[in-house]
């Protein structure tokens, strides 16, 4: 597919918006969820609501994700066998040790073929315009597919190195580590529309980076290819399960204005 048509094929893209009117939103209340999410370490030995998981879940489902192929998966870690081996496998932190519940968020970045098909199917039933169809149908099976071995992104590697020079031109994915990036953009979107879900309905969450990978993905029984982003926990803070007062650097180090 040459680079003219796929340009043409984002062009008709953007002739396809459709119109969906903005709710009002309530910018204090939105304000007190955000700033009031903290990463608890210790929670009170109370059940959550399955409702409240169940909600949180929702959310995170409906959080932007990359060409909609949804590459983010929830694990509800319910048994009580599973739930104490995720806590071992997450070193026995506290923030595991304690919760009520654990989620794991898993980054797919060899599911896209099948969710691409799925939300083809899907969007032809709903007679979405051409320009959305042909971008499941061309640009899509292009911009994913690294091909046996990666060859094919090394082709898009070279394409796009020589097409940069004259035009201004999309960079990744090319590789199987911009893969890797592209899922868990993704899968962390969709945690932090949980984790804040959680707190808008009174209750915490601790994400949690410390954990043997290998092990979380083996209890979940998934493929070498998926991999872990994160294990969230979930419960009713416990007093002085924060561990001091929120830190951040200056705002100056970070925001720019060119």
């Amino acid at each position: 597919m040459s680079s003219d048509n796929i340009s043409d094929v984002l062009g008709e893209l953007k002739s396809s918006n459709s119109d969906e009117a903005a709710l009002m939103c309530s910018w204090p209340e939105f304000r007190k969820v955000v700033t009031s999410r903290r990463s608890v370490r210790v929670f009170e030995a109370k059940p959550v609501p399955e409702e409240v998981l169940q909600n949180a879940i929702d959310m995170a489902l409906i959080a932007p994700t990359s060409s909609n192929l949804q590459q983010a998966e929830f694990y509800w870690v319910r048994s009580s066998d599973n739930k104490s081996k995720l806590v071992k496998y997450c070193l026995g932190q506290p923030a595991a040790a304690t919760a009520a519940e654990l989620i794991v968020v898993v980054a797919r970045r060899d599911t896209w073929r099948a969710n691409a098909a799925d939300v083809l199917k899907q969007m032809k039933e709903a007679g979405a315009p051409k320009g959305v169809i042909k971008y499941y149908e061309k640009i899509v099976p292009i911009a994913y597919n690294g091909g046996p071995l990666g060859i094919l992104n090394l082709v898009k590697r070279l394409f796009f190195n020589v097409r940069g020079l004259f035009a201004v031109t999309p960079r990744e994915p090319k590789s199987k580590a911009d893969m890797r990036v592209w899922a868990h953009k993704s899968a962390a979107l969709a945690a932090e529309n949980f984790m804040l879900a959680i707190r808008a309905q009174g209750f915490d969450s601790c994400p949690m980076e410390g954990h043997d990978s290998l092990r979380v993905r083996s209890l979940l029984g998934l493929p070498s290819s998926a991999e872990i982003n994160m294990v969230i926990s979930v419960g009713k803070r416990a007093s002085g399960g924060i561990y001091g007062p929120r830190l951040r650097l200056p705002r100056s180090k970070f925001v720019f204005e060119i």
